[in-house]
């Protein structure tokens, strides 16, 4: 019963969300729902079912915040013109707060667009995507067990879901990006040093020297992301991508 309510409230009232990470919570209540069916069937398969997909969603999902995070460090050197974010009261706690504000981000950047749709296209159980085979452990495990109707209604609360996760898609791919570089960044020149610290003894608390090794010039263009929020993404969308090379729990 429990399963069944997760399925169909995180399903449903998902579909009324317009603050991303508020929909990531609804979607995580219906993945819970996969999860309970799961626990509740108690058999071998089950309980590998369950153990695998709470291991690919903790991957997913881990992955889904990341890239928003970085999509909001890669949109400080931007400004958004829209009344919809103009309005609202608590833009400044998070660069990324509504889904509107996703609108063209494909032409901002591609390849943070493109893990981000892998990440979704998996938690929407698209093969031949982890998450795919996540749903497929789940609902065998569900329909030898004789959970015919848990399994009939774990498949269209899928694909209802669907719904939204793809209109998080189309925006990014398909609307027009209302996003405009700053002003102020277009004609600025930035500075920088590299510089090596060193110390006599580390253990003795010795004033540090710093060498000048080279200076820089750049311009916004040169801003990129860290190389730790990088690698991040990338081990965990190819997790994500080339699980069907290894297709077992």
């Amino acid at each position: 019963m429990s399963s069944l309510l997760s399925l169909i409230i995180g399903t449903v009232v998902g579909l009324a969300q317009f603050r991303i990470k508020r929909l990531f919570a609804y979607s995580t209540i219906s993945h819970v729902g996969f999860i309970l069916l799961a626990l509740s069937i108690n058999s071998i398969e089950s309980i590998q079912a369950f153990i695998f997909y709470l291991m690919q969603y903790s991957i997913s999902n881990l992955n889904a915040f990341i890239i928003l995070i970085s999509i909001g460090y890669s949109l400080y050197c931007y400004v958004n013109n829209s009344n919809e974010f103009k309005q609202l009261l608590d833009k400044n706690n998070s660069p990324i707060q509504l889904i509107s504000q996703l609108k063209g981000y494909f032409y901002v950047n591609p390849v943070l667009s493109l893990s981000l749709t892998i990440t979704i296209f998996s938690f929407v159980g698209i093969p031949p995507l982890i998450g795919f085979f996540a749903k497929q452990m789940v609902l065998s495990a569900a329909l030898d067990s004789g959970y015919v109707f848990l399994a009939l209604i774990a498949i269209l609360t899928s694909v209802i879901s669907a719904v939204y996760y793809l209109n998080i898609i189309k925006q990014i791919f398909y609307d027009k990006s209302e996003y405009t570089l700053n002003p102020d960044l277009l004609n600025i020149d930035l500075h920088g040093n590299i510089v090596r610290s060193s110390g006599l003894l580390r253990r003795i608390k010795a004033p540090k020297i710093n060498v000048l090794l080279e200076k820089l010039r750049f311009s916004t263009n040169n801003i990129v992301l860290s190389s730790s929020l990088t690698i991040t993404i990338s081990i965990l969308t190819l997790i994500i991508l080339l699980f069907i090379f290894i297709p077992q729990e």
